[in-house]
């Protein structure tokens, strides 16, 4: 590939978690749960995986199953932050695209990660995408932790919210919502610009780091997908998703 195409995914993995301290390193069949990650993001047309961490076990736990990892600092208060800080590096800076891959999604499909990249791929303008499915279980649309997606007929975000949008005034509508998957695609400069960005106000009241670059004007492209993949944050969630491997 020319250096133009290159695509560089990183997986952030902090140690540290109020509701699930050392989540990387959980065990799922026998392997700790950031290299499930990281061998689904190697099944995707990425050019390169790294994962991105600010603890020592991490990064030897990676590095033990042949894979890659940087340290990086222990500031950062999102993982796009830890993201821009490897990009910056000298190692990644051939790299023209950056995704950033949740690393508590083991069961991540790499066509989601396909799809994401397609977006910037397809559209030069474009410097940042995501992508949402439509929500199902209407239960979601309340939910908090679900968060939803608001996009016009160019599939350019309008916003990002935990609450229900859009809210339906009248009854007779039957409005479609879609769920926010939380996969980011950048142009390399894009993301060191953004980090470089302050909070915005609906940032910090909707605790969506997305909204701060739609505050500041940067358009986000989305890609509409069939399912999203499954988030683990307590150790319930990863006892659901052990049964769900039976």
């Amino acid at each position: 590939m020319t250096k133009n195409n290159k695509s560089l995914g990183i997986i952030p993995a902090r140690y540290g978690s109020s509701r699930f301290p050392g989540k990387p390193l959980a065990d799922i069949g026998g392997k700790p749960m950031i290299q499930w990650v990281y061998e689904k993001a190697l099944q995707s047309e990425l050019d390169e995986v790294v994962v991105a961490t600010d603890d020592q076990r991490i990064l030897e736990a990676v590095e033990a199953f042949g894979g890659k990892a940087v340290m990086t600092a222990s500031t950062h208060s999102s993982g796009t932050d830890r993201c821009a800080e490897v990009a910056a590096m000298t190692p990644f800076s051939a790299f023209s695209f950056v995704v950033n891959i949740q690393g508590d999604e083991p069961g991540i499909d790499p066509a989601l990660i396909n799809a994401v990249l397609e977006v910037l791929r397809s559209d030069e303008k474009l410097l940042i995408s995501t992508l949402a499915s439509r929500i199902q279980e209407p239960e979601q649309v309340s939910d908090p932790n679900v968060v939803k997606a608001v996009f016009d007929r160019n599939q350019k975000a309008l916003y990002f919210s935990r609450s229900p949008v859009p809210f339906v005034r009248n009854d007779g509508a039957t409005p479609v919502y879609y769920r926010h998957i939380g996969l980011y695609a950048f142009r390399r400069n894009a993301l060191l610009q953004v980090a470089q960005m302050e909070q915005s106000s609906l940032e910090r009241a909707e605790q969506l780091e997305q909204l701060r670059w739609l505050e500041n004007g940067i358009p986000i492209g989305v890609a509409v997908v069939a399912h999203s993949s499954i988030a683990i944050d307590t150790p319930a969630d990863l006892e659901k998703f052990k049964k769900h491997l039976k």
